[in-house]
Parts: C-alpha cells; sequence; structure tokens
C-alpha cells in the first residue's frame, strides 16, 4: 500500500462521525487559508516558502494531490495578496481560533482525540483528506 494511502486511511480513522467530517471539510480548508494569512503577516515570502515546502512533502506522497494542494493553495495566497494588509492578521488570527474550536468538537463528538496528537504529520495530511472526498467525488481517484 502507498504511504499516501496508509496515512488517509489512518487520518480517516478518527473521522467516522458525519458530522465530524462536515465540520472539518468546512474547518480543515478555513484553517489552511487563516494559517497563511498568519505567516502572510510576517511577510508574503514566509507563506509562499512554508507552501513551497508543504508541496515538496505532498509531491514525495502524491502527485495528484500536490496538484490539488497546490491549486488551492496559490488560490488562498491569490486571495491574501488582494485583501488589504491590515485585515489579515486579526482575520486570520479570528477565524483561526474558530475553525480549531470547530475542529475540537466534532472530536468531541466524534469520540476520538485529533489524529496530529499521535502524529504531527496529520496536520500536514488533513488537506489531502478533505481533498480525497473531492477527488472521489471527481472520479480523480
Amino acid at each position: 500500500m502507498r504511504e499516501i494511502d496508509t496515512l488517509l486511511a489512518k487520518y480517516g480513522e478518527s473521522h467516522l462521525n458525519p458530522t465530524n467530517e462536515v465540520i472539518h471539510f468546512i474547518c480543515v480548508p478555513v484553517i489552511v487559508f487563516t494559517l497563511l494569512g498568519l505567516l502572510w503577516a510576517m511577510h508574503w515570502s514566509v507563506a509562499v516558502a512554508v507552501t513551497i515546502a508543504a508541496m515538496v512533502y505532498y509531491v514525495k506522497l502524491s502527485k495528484p494531490f500536490a496538484v490539488g494542494m497546490a491549486l488551492m493553495a496559490g488560490a488562498m495566497l491569490l486571495l491574501l495578496a488582494a485583501l488589504p494588509d491590515q485585515v489579515i492578521l486579526p482575520l486570520s488570527i479570528a477565524i483561526f481560533v474558530l475553525a480549531w474550536v470547530g475542529q475540537f468538537i466534532g472530536h468531541q463528538i466524534e469520540g476520538k482525540k485529533p489524529s496530529f496528537l499521535e502524529d504531527v504529520r496529520f496536520l500536514l495530511i488533513g488537506p489531502l483528506f478533505v481533498l480525497s472526498f473531492l477527488y472521489r467525488r471527481l472520479s480523480l481517484a
């Protein structure tokens, strides 16, 4: 079994409740966006550098997933570039906190702890988990 399949299966073990899945489908992309926003607030180059580093990891796991993540991250970076600088940090902080509260509510409903508490790599696998549902819907995976 490919490493990406193993990681997605392991991540999926703590994301079986339909309510938790819906919460993740909403909150995970929001967390990615707001994390990029927090990095952007430091300097746009920090957000771009972290995105590139994540893409290197994603390419090693799966080229098709890396393409999807690159498109998503690229769109998020473009949106951040269009926002007024003074809005990015407070907006990112507020929404980041709310999205994580949502995540923990989802895991409370699920009755299982978040995967990243076992393995920090799952912070990068969460977005792929969400993307995998889109890929299956579009018959891409």
